[in-house]
């Protein structure tokens, strides 16, 4: 047998094998897992029970009860919005609190105007006023955000609106100075907690992914 045919016959071997490999493993693209071997079900008399797949939406259910009301809205709203996560959300509304409470403190409303509705805007500003009428100035350093709770979810499907009612419970020192820089109210070593329950708004059907602060202790 001369070394032409000899290889005709290996590479018809080769051939044969990667046929039957592929016919057994199947073909592989990127990753996969491991083929996982069924066996047949045992009969058994009574009753067959349905597999539900999935399970409840953790990013729901790790911060309001199951089949609530609050829960139901929240699945809606991210049927609406498939970006939504509601755990980001409050990721968000942490950061914007303090933002909010140290733009009020400080008098500085320019950062937090977008976040703010119209209203809620106005009374700062409102509120900052009549503390510059009087001579009023506020120091404030904000220590941190304690507790946070997603306390109620609410969504019209017909206009698209949201709305999330979040507790906040935070840490700040903050004293009040006259014009003379006398110290009117507070103390810059007691640590101040403050508590609030805030109401965040958004159209989910938008495409601006901010939510307002349209309620302040709801």
């Amino acid at each position: 047998m001369n070394s032409v045919t000899q290889l005709l016959i290996l590479a018809g071997v080769a051939v044969f094998l990667i046929l039957r490999l592929r016919s057994v493993l199947g073909t592989r693209d990127g990753f996969e897992q491991t083929p996982v071997t069924k066996t047949a079900p045992s009969r058994r008399s009574g009753p067959e029970f349905e597999v539900i797949e999935g399970g409840p939406d953790l990013d729901i259910v790790d911060h309001v009860p199951e089949d609530s009301d609050a829960a139901k809205a929240l699945a809606a709203m991210k049927r609406t919005d498939p970006s939504f996560n509601v755990t980001d959300f409050l990721g968000g509304a942490r950061s914007a609190y303090e933002m909010i409470v140290m733009g009020y403190e400080s008098g500085e409303l320019s950062d937090i105007q977008p976040i703010l509705a119209e209203d809620i805007y106005e009374s700062f500003v409102d509120g900052i006023a009549a503390r510059e009428d009087q001579g009023l100035t506020v120091e404030s350093t904000f220590i941190g955000v304690r507790e946070l709770k997603l306390n109620d979810a609410s969504f019209d499907e017909s206009t698209g609106e949201a709305e999330l009612t979040i507790r906040f419970v935070a840490e700040l020192t903050s004293v009040v100075r006259n014009s003379d820089g006398e110290i009117v109210e507070g103390s810059t070593k007691e640590v101040k907690r403050q508590k609030d329950t805030w109401v965040f708004a958004r159209d989910m059907g938008s495409d601006d992914p901010n939510w307002l602060l349209v309620s302040t202790d709801a």
